[in-house]
């Protein structure tokens, strides 16, 4: 699947020259509510605080949309348009779609008891719905074990691009000043099987599209 990560520029010219992508804990994510759970009883709710503290330690995510071309992505997510998104090809079965919802999903505590994999996807299933007015991100997230990245550094982990991380767009915001020669110069010799693009504000949408005339991106 082709799906999409934003980035700022400095970060996005970096993560490109070192062929890496960060990985976002649990407690790095800017939804308060990931892991929560609907439940009247205090000790659930303790629980999950407790585990998703755990799982910081030792799991990460990617996060990714199936679509570039939201504005309001660019705004929260690419420093206002000034930064970078980066399409990449990444497995199918790696990725888990996001669920949107009115309302806090319900643990199911007898699956969760069992342990085992229902207990894990019962998990991963809480961790993949969110409340219903994030739909406009168009979300998918790839769950990663944190030691098994090659890069730990001052508690920053990177997934190093590969054949499941595969980058193959990059698009330029439009605000951004970064030019066609700072991005040749970052992809190396990924400039033949990346395509790159710089993006504009559509003129009859509220979209973000691609500019097509050369002299506006030089």
């Amino acid at each position: 699947m082709r799906v999409y990560h934003f980035v700022n520029q400095e970060y996005g010219l970096e993560d490109i020259k070192r062929r890496r992508l960060k990985i976002a804990t649990l407690n790095d994510l800017n939804d308060p509510f990931e892991l929560g759970v609907d439940s009247p009883d205090p000790a659930v709710r303790s629980a999950f605080r407790s585990l998703k503290n755990k799982l910081a330690q030792a799991f990460g995510l990617l996060c990714f949309s199936r679509d570039w071309k939201n504005p309001v992505q660019w705004s929260h997510y690419a420093d206002r348009h000034r930064g970078l998104c980066l399409g990449f090809d990444v497995p199918d079965d790696v990725l888990t779609p996001v669920i949107y919802k009115a309302q806090l999903p319900k643990p199911d505590m007898a699956v969760l008891k069992g342990l085992g994999e229902p207990a894990t996807e019962h998990i991963k299933q809480i961790l993949s719905t969110k409340f219903r007015h994030w739909r406009y991100e168009n979300e998918v997230r790839c769950f990663l074990k944190i030691e098994d990245e090659d890069e730990v550094k001052a508690g920053l982990y990177f997934a190093p691009f590969s054949d499941d991380l595969r980058l193959r767009e990059v698009i330029v915001g439009h605000s951004s000043p970064v030019s066609r020669g700072n991005l040749v110069e970052a992809l190396g010799d990924l400039s033949s099987v990346v395509s790159t693009c710089k993006a504009r504000l559509a003129f009859r949408s509220y979209s973000v599209v691609r500019q097509r005339r050369d002299e506006f991106w030089p």
